[in-house]
């Protein structure tokens, strides 16, 4: 859960640390090639799962190796910036799809060679190809991807008579205010619906999940300006409004430890969530179920958000061709799992840690192979998910975005007051010349 937080703060041994041009070889005999990939799999179950594809390579290619930095997803961005600043840039990195217009403006990221592009806008997601895109072009495979969906306790539902997950927004409400619970002081010992200020992944995420859903937009489709400040915009706010002052949610409740230990019933999260609470809770796991984001009435068609990362390869990385070749290897070339399927290797690599890439047909294979359940829903949203918006400014927009939201949710702005502090903020943030 930890590599979903965002805060810019660089630790002073990052600007100690090595660059890529320093362990780069010739390519003549017995000096390889060695490219150098930074990314945020800095720990755990993710940097082991990254590191077995990375061996196999390095065990079957003589003339180039590669070789793995990670720094915590807390640092990746400021990283990426002060490196190449520095003249110190990995030739691989795998940033967050947001930042893409950003790094690209910067000369960081290099376009996707025609063939490659190819590959990717042929082998993933619609969803997928936009958010590793930026300005019409293509630059880098899409690995993880992540969609938002309902995380429902079944348990608490069915205590307040739901014998499914809530399809409409009343439905929403209804089974919220029901799966409420307070002791006899008034403190909330269940929230109904877990809105929550902990970080980006559900104050932002979810509630551009609910835009979405409800045919809204944050920017227009040119990046030029906020959409939200229109009916779905208004609309969405205004449910999360009554959630608050009905006392189904609490904001200052930090979901990540409330919904696992049964004191949320409902909360709006990413796929990567079920790779975390099957461990956390045990047993308990059987009582997760996970359906649709809800949308205003029946009848409406469905839509989420989506999220997600790339790698691609630097602009000032001196080996352009052996880096594409090794993220196509990584990335498009198929390898044999249990049973004789074929999946390409970063698809095994995400299911294997309860995550998805865009490539739906790699994941069903993987989830017809006793994947998690759970993860259907996440693989069926790839299909009508609405990635984040990733121009220049995109960072700083959710920054604005997530205070405003946290000011309609503690009581500091009305709806209207954040729908316009929202339009004024980010109108002017996207509006600069980069």
């Amino acid at each position: 859960m930890g590599r979903r937080h965002f805060a810019l703060a660089l630790p002073s041994a990052l600007l100690a640390s090595g660059c890529a041009g320093r362990h780069q070889g010739t390519g003549r005999p017995g000096d390889p090639i060695v490219l150098t990939l930074l990314t945020h799999y800095s720990s755990g179950v993710l940097r082991k799962a990254l590191q077995e594809p990375v061996d196999e390579w390095n065990a079957t290619h003589d003339r180039v190796k590669v070789r793995t930095e990670a720094v915590e997803f807390t640092d990746l961005l400021t990283t990426f910036m002060v490196r190449q600043a520095a003249g110190q840039g990995a030739d691989i990195i795998q940033p967050y799809c947001l930042w893409t217009g950003q790094l690209v403006r910067a000369g960081v990221l290099r376009p996707a060679p025609p063939e490659h592009a190819e590959e990717i806008r042929r082998g993933y997601s619609a969803a997928a190809v936009r958010a590793a895109s930026a300005a019409g072009g293509v630059y880098g495979y899409p690995t993880e991807v992540q969609t938002y969906a309902l995380y429902c306790n079944t348990r608490l539902l069915r205590a307040a008579g739901f014998g499914e997950p809530p399809r409409t927004w009343p439905e929403l409400e209804e089974a919220a205010a029901r799966t409420t619970r307070r002791d006899g002081y008034g403190n909330t010992l269940v929230q109904g619906f877990g809105l929550s200020v902990y970080d980006d992944s559900t104050t932002v995420g979810q509630t551009l999940a609910l835009l979405n859903a409800a045919g809204g937009r944050f920017v227009t489709a040119d990046g030029g300006r906020t959409a939200l400040d229109s009916p779905a915009g208004r609309a969405v706010f205004e449910l999360e409004h009554r959630l608050v002052a009905r006392g189904a949610s609490v904001p200052g409740v930090n979901v990540y430890q409330a919904f696992p230990s049964g004191q949320v019933a409902m909360v709006i999260s990413a796929g990567w969530w079920t790779g975390s609470l099957r461990p956390l809770m045990g047993a308990d796991y059987r009582e997760v179920g996970v359906a649709p984001v809800p949308v205003p009435a029946a009848g409406d068609r469905h839509a989420t958000l989506s999220t997600g990362f790339l790698l691609g390869v630097n602009a000032a990385c001196r080996h352009p061709d052996e880096a594409w070749e090794f993220l196509r290897w990584l990335n498009a070339d198929r390898t044999r799992v249990r049973g004789g399927a074929t999946v390409t290797r970063m698809s095994a690599l995400q299911a294997a840690v309860g995550s998805l890439t865009g490539r739906a047909d790699d994941i069903r294979t993987l989830l017809g192979r006793g994947g998690d359940p759970n993860l259907r829903p996440f693989l069926d949203a790839l299909a009508y998910a609405v990635p984040e918006p990733n121009g220049p400014g995109a960072q700083q927009a959710k920054t604005l975005l997530r205070a405003n939201i946290e000011a309609l949710w503690t009581g500091q702005q009305s709806v209207d007051q954040a729908l316009r502090s929202i339009r004024r903020q980010v109108d002017r943030e996207v509006a600069r010349s980069w």
